[in-house]
């Protein structure tokens, strides 16, 4: 799972590596936003929630609480049974569940448009079937959850419109789940990345998200994070 730890010299060879070649985030800054056709229709809602699954749900998590307009981001699980929503059981890759992350927004500050532009551009790389960087496995696939045919059909619009631009060079392998129940995880996953920023996973594989986030959105980027607070899983 993500228990590894990297080395000096490990985390030196791989900055090379990621010096040599183009990175993720380079591709990402390319990114566009969906096209005005494709977003939701203004709604007079105070908040709305989104889900989205896109590797290890420390990393989501952590940019999504970050973004204006944000109130809660919770880690989680989606895909599978109430009764395996476990972090040990879906770490087999046999539950049907994927690393989720549930975003709690207010429509009137930030559009879901806007934020599929954030999962696609930052949170993660959408072109890695069943795995994201050192993780791999179903349940770190890229999968968005729908709560609505609106979602859907503006996410389902969106994938076309960047597999069109071909800004990734590569198909975009993103699923839309439609029904699927979201389950909080464990107390010690959440704000796992801002309690733990020493900790090796995080340093080389999230905090890089975070600083693209505040590069590429700057504003919609806050410095303090949303945690999550005891009682709102």
């Amino acid at each position: 799972m993500k228990s590894f730890a990297l080395t000096a010299v490990t985390l030196a060879a791989a900055a090379l590596v990621w010096h040599a070649v183009p990175s993720f985030a380079e591709t990402a800054r390319r990114v566009p936003a969906p096209t005005a056709d494709l977003v939701a229709a203004p709604t007079a809602a105070k908040t709305e929630t989104a889900v989205f699954a896109g590797g290890c749900f420390w990393g989501v998590q952590g940019v999504f609480q970050h973004v204006k307009g944000v109130s809660n981001a919770v880690s989680g699980y989606a895909g599978g049974e109430a009764s395996t929503a476990r972090y040990q059981q879906v770490g087999s890759g046999r539950t049907g569940h994927a690393e989720a992350v549930r975003i709690t927004y207010d429509p009137q500050q930030i559009s879901y448009g806007k934020l599929l532009q954030i999962y696609f551009s930052v949170a993660h790389d959408p072109t890695q079937l069943n795995r994201q960087g050192p993780d791999s496995g179903t349940q770190y696939r890229s999968t968005i959850f729908p709560a609505s045919a609106t979602q859907r059909k503006v996410a389902e619009a969106y994938i076309a419109q960047l597999n069109q631009s071909g800004v990734y060079g590569k198909p975009i392998v993103t699923t839309l789940e439609d029904g699927k129940t979201f389950y909080p995880a464990e107390d010690y996953h959440q704000d796992f990345l801002v309690h733990n920023p020493n900790y090796p996973y995080i340093v080389y594989n999230d905090l890089p998200k975070i600083k693209n986030l505040q590069g590429m959105f700057g504003d919609l980027y806050r410095d303090q994070p949303v945690l999550v607070a005891a009682g709102e899983k």
